[in-house]
């Protein structure tokens, strides 16, 4: 993300991610703000319902947790604030959302890039135009 905060740009990629109608993880980097997001989800547009929760994950189509257990078995993954995951191969889909602007998560993610390469993983690369417009970069 270069244009969007995490609060815009997320509950846009949730929504595109939930209509391809598979269990999704929303991983967060602790209680506090994995918890601060379920609230975002219910609150950033009235005319709209993402089914979500913290809670009888079983149960939730979208599951936000701060864990590495699967525990809706999602097919996507959704990682947020530079979080990372110990078994990323058991997703069709995984997302990592970081910020543009951070040297910090940039570098990261660019460690993480190698090792999902080198793991044989399928990658593409997202990023924001000038005007908050997503494009395909690799």
């Amino acid at each position: 993300m270069e244009q969007s905060t995490l609060d815009q740009a997320l509950p846009a990629i949730v929504s595109k991610a939930f209509q391809l109608g598979k269990p999704i993880s929303i991983k967060g980097p602790d209680q506090k703000e994995t918890k601060r997001l379920d609230d975002l989800l219910w609150t950033f547009n009235p005319q709209s319902f993402l089914p979500h929760g913290m809670d009888h994950a079983n149960q939730q189509p979208i599951l936000l947790s701060c864990g590495d257990d699967n525990q809706n078995d999602a097919k996507i993954l959704i990682l947020t604030h530079g979080c990372t995951h110990n078994n990323i191969g058991q997703f069709d889909l995984v997302c990592e959302m970081l910020d543009g602007r951070v040297d910090t998560q940039i570098n990261e993610a660019r460690k993480r890039w190698k090792e999902y390469k080198t793991a044989g993983h399928t990658l593409t690369y997202w990023q924001q135009d000038e005007n908050g417009k997503w494009n395909k970069k690799a």
